[in-house]
């Protein structure tokens, strides 16, 4: 009787190993998604670069300031390019053997059209051919390097009378009360 038992243990423990192994070696179904691939084409720079081209009158050759680029990102291009210069040196990324990097300019544009639009990062991922992970790792990223830089720029009110100041010009403007 202990030789049957022994086996039935020696072979739920062969099993139990076993299963264990298939699921450690299980492989990733791709490295990148296949609908992202496609990103040297459809990137975010691509984006930009046709948003750009919607700014200009083709007919008069002049610049139109309600173009695509504005309402994209809503900003102009120049402020965009700005806060290019400005932050460009801390959200830098090193290209590796593995993969390229993703470009400054794409990590700007992707933060700025989830500020101003609160895109979820799915629907973000399909715009700019950017992962989600990558995503939530560079909005964070980009939102902290705009916050070291800027953070001189901004300035809060320090007293009662600028808040009430405040309060007042927004209720003005949108008729709603801010409490405090």
């Amino acid at each position: 009787m202990c030789d049957e038992d022994d086996a039935i243990i020696v072979c739920a423990a062969f099993v139990i190993i076993t299963t264990k192994k298939r699921k450690s070696s299980r492989k990733r179904r791709f490295w990148v998604r296949p609908s992202l691939q496609s990103r040297n084409r459809y990137s975010g720079s691509n984006l930009m670069e046709d948003l750009k081209k919607d700014d200009i009158d083709l007919l008069n050759l002049e610049y139109r300031c309600n173009g695509g680029f504005r309402n994209f990102f809503r900003m102009s291009e120049s402020e965009f390019e700005y806060l290019l210069q400005k932050i460009g040196p801390k959200i830098c990324k090193q290209n590796t053997n593995c993969r390229h990097a993703i470009p400054t300019k794409e990590r700007l544009a992707v933060t700025l059209r989830f500020l101003c639009s609160r895109d979820s990062y799915h629907s973000l991922m399909y715009l700019f051919k950017i992962s989600k992970q990558a995503i939530s790792q560079i909005i964070p990223e980009v939102c902290d390097a705009l916050i070291d830089t800027l953070q001189y720029y901004i300035k809060m009110p320090k007293t009662e009378a600028e808040w009430k100041a405040i309060a007042e010009d927004y209720y003005n403007r949108y008729r709603v009360v801010l409490v405090f």
